[in-house]
């Protein structure tokens, strides 16, 4: 009896974690607002980002590499939250721009407010049925990034 209980119990937590797992985002603006809405305590501790859900393979791959070369005790390439711009904080106030399309690829520009005015650009893609983060970068101020670059990309 408990047994079975048990396993109902584990199969409807499965069952519930399905559509968050699986959800796939139609437009740019949907990807970026679930983004900004998204609660990183509900993510993967296995997984390369808390945001994984929301990366393209691709950036997957080499945070993943990032992780896998950095030795233990470090911190790796990525010192800080890249969708807030920052180690603390929040984005309130997020506007997101309107999407530049390109077939299969996005440009977004996102504005938000940490403490002050950040500006962001997403260059997103379009895989598994949805669109996905490939990159995000801060073009402004006094120490430009990019997160695949950090992340030593080369393509």
């Amino acid at each position: 009896m408990r047994l079975s209980t048990v396993f109902l119990a584990f199969a409807i937590s499965a069952f519930a974690a399905l559509p968050a797992l699986a959800e796939t985002y139609k437009t740019p603006k949907a990807l970026l607002k679930a983004l900004y809405s998204y609660d990183t305590d509900r993510s993967d501790a296995e997984a390369p980002s808390p945001y994984s859900i929301f990366f393209s393979d691709h950036l997957n791959e080499l945070l993943q590499a990032d992780l896998d070369n950095t030795p233990e005790g470090d911190v790796g390439a990525i010192d800080f939250d890249p969708v807030v711009a920052g180690q603390d904080g929040t984005a309130s106030n997020v506007r997101i721009g309107q999407p530049v399309l390109l077939d299969d690829k996005a440009e977004v520009e996102v504005q938000f407010e940490n403490g002050e005015e950040v500006t962001l650009f997403y260059r997103l893609v379009r895989e598994h049925g949805g669109w996905k983060v490939d990159d995000i970068a801060n073009q402004k101020g006094d120490n430009p990034w990019s997160l695949s670059e950090l992340l030593g990309d080369t393509r």
